[in-house]
């Protein structure tokens, strides 16, 4: 049997949704130098059969498709498989009950068969994993792809909710959006790296690997010099915290040579900012940001370094969707007493007088090792996958996260972010770390399992 179906009102807005969805949040990458990529959000299908569309607790928040069966489908279109060559598919997928599999197929329904991707339980329904599958022989340039949902042994009912699709190739050229690492200048800095020896963890230290970047509010900017750069004005307001000097100009070289920061340590010159927050129409700025960088690998002794001018963005400025108690990502409010409500629209806590309103925006921590940023800032890095970092993403880099606090407990008017709901919540990260201060760091740190302050020290 299916389980609940979403009410009429919830199918009509994610309808509207789709429609949307399908001129602006398709995501299409192609990097011919190196690679080509191409990430499909599953709700930006441009038309389905027996497919409803829920919130997902999956990293980076948005929506999955939900209530799939055996028989539903949904099609996307001009999906660029890139060039000839070998093809690895996959599909983040969660699932409680059964099996089945996933037919991605070009063309139509009943079309040339591109893949089969295996779904089996997860361990709920939000338990979300990556299930991938090579092609040696594919349809090149841009497809009309169909994936069909094949159940088996679970009779009508649903076995699977799907978060996206992801299509990692081979290819030739050059295509915009994408930075190449220097790969002479990034084997220098490994090589740094691993001749540093590391420090001696003394007794009673923490073991939980972590250091962090203590930072405190910078200055505000219409501006975005990782999505926009080069155009002042052309953002929604951002807070930058870290580099004094980020606007929409800036590149590596210019936050390596402005040393003025509002982060501890001295040595950390990158730059950080997400969208600014707003108590009516007056902007409420955090009273601090405290940068983690940590690890979520059972073994995270392969941890490297962020390359010297890496950047990756967290989060979805376009989703708008509520946030009611209980949602995943969502704000909540540290200190004294904790949320004492929600606001009107139930979309926001409020917070007791001594409590102050706080969220976590975490990123990806698997990177593909050839790519300093993606035409969308993210298909260049992943989440980490059963505990490791492997296939297209098989380097472990420190798991970056924000955590801001605000000094206001809120009300039941509520907030907004300049990007729109609560839900909007993203982050950037621009890396400009001196290379051997965060070295030092990851390998002191991180690798040895053993907490460190923001001084990089025991």
């Amino acid at each position: 049997m299916r389980r609940y179906r979403v009410p009429l009102y919830t199918l009509l807005v994610n309808a509207l949704v789709v429609a949307l969805a399908a001129t602006l949040s398709l995501t299409v990458s192609t990097q011919r130098a190196q690679a080509a990529t191409v990430t499909v959000q599953a709700e930006s299908y441009a038309a389905q059969s027996g497919v409803a569309l829920e919130a997902t607790a999956d990293m980076g928040g948005g929506q999955n498709a939900a209530f799939l069966a055996d028989g539903d489908w949904m099609r996307f279109d001009n999906v660029d498989l890139g060039t000839a060559g070998r093809l690895t598919v996959s599909a983040r997928i969660a699932s409680a009950v059964g099996s089945g599999t996933v037919e991605l197929r070009t063309g139509s329904l009943t079309g040339p068969l591109l893949a089969v991707i295996p779904v089996s339980p997860t361990g709920g329904w939000q338990n979300w994993a990556t299930r991938e599958t090579e092609v040696s022989s594919h349809p090149t340039g841009s497809q009309t792809v169909f994936a069909v949902l094949r159940g088996t042994g679970t009779g009508s009912g649903d076995f699977v909710n799907i978060n996206w699709f992801s299509f990692v190739g081979e290819g030739g050229g050059a295509a915009p959006g994408w930075v190449p690492v220097d790969q002479a200048k990034w084997n220098a800095q490994l090589s740094q790296f691993r001749a540093m020896t590391p420090a001696a963890v003394p007794g009673g230290v923490v073991r939980v690997p972590e250091f962090n970047a203590t930072c405190t509010y910078s200055h505000s900017k219409p501006d975005d010099p990782i999505v926009l750069p080069g155009l002042p004005g052309a953002s929604h307001m951002h807070s930058f915290f870290g580099n004094k000097s980020t606007d929409a100009f800036s590149t590596t070289q210019s936050l390596l040579t402005n040393k003025a920061t509002s982060c501890t340590p001295a040595e950390d010159l990158s730059a950080y900012w997400i969208p600014s927050l707003y108590e009516g129409d007056k902007a409420v700025e955090a009273e601090g940001m405290i940068v983690y960088y940590g690890s979520r690998l059972p073994d995270p002794s392969a941890t490297v370094p962020f390359p010297e001018g890496f950047r990756m963005i967290a989060g979805d400025a376009k989703a708008q969707t509520p946030t009611p108690a209980g949602s995943t990502g969502q704000y909540w409010c540290s200190g004294e007493g904790g949320e004492i409500g929600r606001s009107a629209d139930g979309n926001w806590p409020v917070c007791a007088p001594k409590a102050h309103l706080t969220h976590q925006l975490v990123f990806p921590d698997c990177w593909d090792g050839k790519n300093l940023d993606s035409p969308d800032h993210k298909s260049h890095v992943a989440f980490t996958y059963d505990g490791k970092c492997s296939g297209a993403y098989p380097v472990a880099i420190p798991n970056l996260s924000f955590v801001v606090s605000y000094p206001t407990s809120g009300s039941s008017a509520g907030f907004r972010l300049a990007s729109g709901m609560a839900s909007s919540i993203h982050g950037d990260f621009f890396n400009a770390w001196d290379n051997a201060a965060l070295g030092h760091r990851v390998k002191d740190c991180i690798t040895q399992k053993a907490k460190c302050n923001s001084a990089g020290t025991f």
